[in-house]
């Protein structure tokens, strides 16, 4: 067994495809396959399920996954305590919601390069759903989303709570809603609002806010972050969690504010998710402790203390 195979097999799983592991890699399809395939051969488990879509990790291949890390940072240790001068890039991957907020993610992001300089960090945007696979997959290492309290969260993932808060209307401070102590859902009709795609948490929550009554107009977006730029444009107001409104550079600058959501009582959590293993790569548990650092640096504001009532998190 050479280094070299579990590397190769770390970048396929990452990039769930031969091709684009043979392209990062810089080698042939062919040879990359043949390598893989004889690593197989060797432990006597198909740790790739190759399909036409792509190549993802096996069930076997997921339990062998967090070994063959920590093989790989050993090595990048003993490289290191030898003194020996190499570029060894390991990469952290983060999937997120999109409104797990803009003042959590970015200075975490620049701490945790600040102490790991040779580690890249790669940002996904994807669906909750979409992330609970990856991580159960191994395609991704954490992740960021949004969870209604009371909803039950996955048992295969350890979750942490870093920062509960409310649903608001986020407003452009020239809106007639701005001017209000509190938006109601009637209110809520009159406006044309954004609305979180299907498959979003916010999405979820303004259907049972309006108790299906349709506002006068409506779109349809892809995330908090594009929502946000939507109703400083002035296209109409969105409802996200206050933890994706407030500090948002939006919100600093006065491009948009926000509006509690009047009589209503709903906190919206925003969770760390991670697949449930004995062995976690060194840089994924620093990665994930700069966030619960942060979620506290935030605590003055928005609530980053423990929850253990919401459906089992872990703190």
């Amino acid at each position: 067994m050479r280094t070299e195979q579990l590397e190769y097999i770390a970048a396929v799983t990452r990039l769930g495809s031969l091709r684009r592991a043979a392209e990062e890699l810089r080698l042939s399809q062919p040879a990359l396959s043949e390598t893989v395939r004889n690593l197989e051969r060797e432990l006597g488990v198909d740790l790739l399920e190759r399909k036409r879509s792509g190549a993802t990790m096996s069930a076997e291949g997921r339990e062998l996954l967090p070994h063959i890390v920590g093989v790989l940072e050993a090595v990048d240790r003993l490289r290191a305590a030898a003194g020996e001068q190499h570029r060894v890039s390991r990469m952290v991957r983060v999937g997120t919601v999109n409104a797990a907020t803009v003042p959590l993610l970015i200075p975490v992001v620049r701490a945790f390069r600040a102490a790991h300089p040779v580690t890249q960090v790669e940002v996904v945007a994807a669906q909750q759903t979409d992330i609970h696979r990856a991580l159960a997959e191994g395609g991704l290492d954490l992740g960021l989303v949004n969870h209604l309290e009371g909803d039950d969260l996955p048992a295969a993932l350890e979750s942490t709570r870093l920062l509960h808060g409310r649903p608001v209307v986020c407003v452009r401070p020239d809106s007639p809603l701005a001017s209000r102590a509190a938006v109601s859902g009637d209110d809520l009709l009159a406006q044309p609002l954004i609305a979180m795609r299907s498959g979003y948490v916010m999405n979820r929550y303004v259907h049972r806010l309006l108790d299906g009554r349709s506002p006068c107009f409506s779109y349809s977006t892809d995330g908090a972050e594009m929502g946000k730029l939507m109703v400083a444009e002035g296209l109409g107001v969105t409802v996200l969690p206050d933890f994706s409104v407030v500090g948002d550079p939006l919100e600093r600058l006065g491009a948009i504010t926000y509006r509690p959501l009047a009589g209503d009582t709903t906190r919206v959590l925003l969770m760390l998710q991670r697949r449930r293993t004995a062995s976690v790569p060194r840089a994924a548990r620093d990665l994930r402790e700069a966030f619960v650092r942060r979620a506290g640096d935030l605590g003055g504001t928005l609530s980053a203390a423990p929850d253990r009532a919401a459906g089992g998190a872990e703190d």
